[in-house]
């Protein structure tokens, strides 16, 4: 029974949200988030907690996004860049 989904449930979330915009797209595994802020403090512009969507990958430059998801520890932030720059997760 626990494969039916009831009409009144949300869609449960993805495991990775995705955030698009020219040049780039952000990705974000809420899971492997260590909170290290590394990304709000970088780039407010783009990473804002109390905005909806958080994510705003239109507000800076793709290498600027690029330079501060870099520092996420957590990897919890990724991209895949139109130039061929990607960042994701390693294997566990």
């Amino acid at each position: 029974m626990s494969d039916i989904v009831r009409e009144d449930q949300p869609e449960p979330r993805p495991a990775i949200r995705e955030y698009p915009a020219p040049g780039i797209v952000i990705t974000w595994e809420a899971q492997r988030c260590k909170h290290a802020a590394e990304c709000v403090h970088g780039l407010p512009s783009v990473f804002d907690r109390d905005r909806r969507p958080w994510i705003d990958p239109a507000a800076a430059t793709v290498d600027e996004i690029v330079t501060v998801i870099d520092r996420c520890p957590s990897y919890a932030l990724g991209y895949r860049a139109d130039d061929g720059r990607v960042r994701t997760a390693p294997a566990e």
